[in-house]
């Protein structure tokens, strides 16, 4: 008997073919897959389904970030598994640990909203995940024009690393790069720099009202 293969993505965005579709047809598919789920999952399905169909109706779809990954709005995502190199684990950890396990050097590329470095598979691997504004392209750029030495100190540590002023390092994060099937952004029409001008704008509003309170 064949095997089922699995339904691919597009342009490696991570986006499904389905969801062109409308949102009652999606409903309905999803509660054909969940035919044969656990229980707990088929009532959970029942008692959101009406919210699920009004949630698929209402989105906007992502967008690409570029070469790879997803987008909402302004905000890209990327997310990275690659093997460690012998001792990678262990170095890295003293790395992480004395910088207080705060990468703040981050700073200064500017357009990135968070980064997360996640030890995996008993130290032999590390998720690397990270959301950011912009353009693919752009952002690794950023990453080897203002944090360089930053990241190879961090990367050096993953095996077949060419170093962030390589010219092949795009093609290397591209193959270590997983797509999110899916993920959320509480504010994706506020760039970092959108965001730090408001929080200077309410921090000097407030010193207003405390002085005429």
């Amino acid at each position: 008997m064949a095997t089922q293969e699995p339904e691919s993505r597009t342009a490696q965005s991570g986006v499904w073919p389905q969801q062109g579709l409308s949102a009652e047809a999606q409903v309905k598919r999803i509660l054909e897959l969940y035919g044969d789920a656990p229980e707990i999952g088929r009532k959970a399905l029942a008692n959101v389904a009406h919210e699920l169909k009004a949630a698929i109706a209402a989105q906007h779809r992502p967008t690409t970030a570029g070469r790879m990954g997803l987008r909402q709005g302004k905000v890209s995502e990327l997310t990275v598994i690659a093997p460690l190199a012998p001792g990678g684990a262990r170095r890295l950890r003293a790395v992480l640990d004395a910088l207080g396990n705060h990468f703040q050097n981050a700073d200064k590329v500017g357009t990135l909203h968070d980064m997360r470095f996640v030890f995996i598979d008993n130290d032999t691997k590390l998720l690397f995940a990270t959301a950011y504004d912009g353009d693919w392209d752009a952002y690794i750029d950023d990453f080897s024009s203002k944090i360089a030495d930053d990241l190879d100190l961090v990367f050096s540590n993953i095996e077949g690393w060419p170093g962030i002023r390589n010219p092949g390092v795009k093609d290397w994060i591209v193959k270590h790069q997983v797509p999110a099937a899916a993920w959320y952004v509480s504010n994706s029409d506020l760039s970092v720099a959108e965001t730090s001008r408001m929080k200077r704008i309410g921090n000097a509003l407030e010193q207003f009202l405390d002085r005429i309170g």
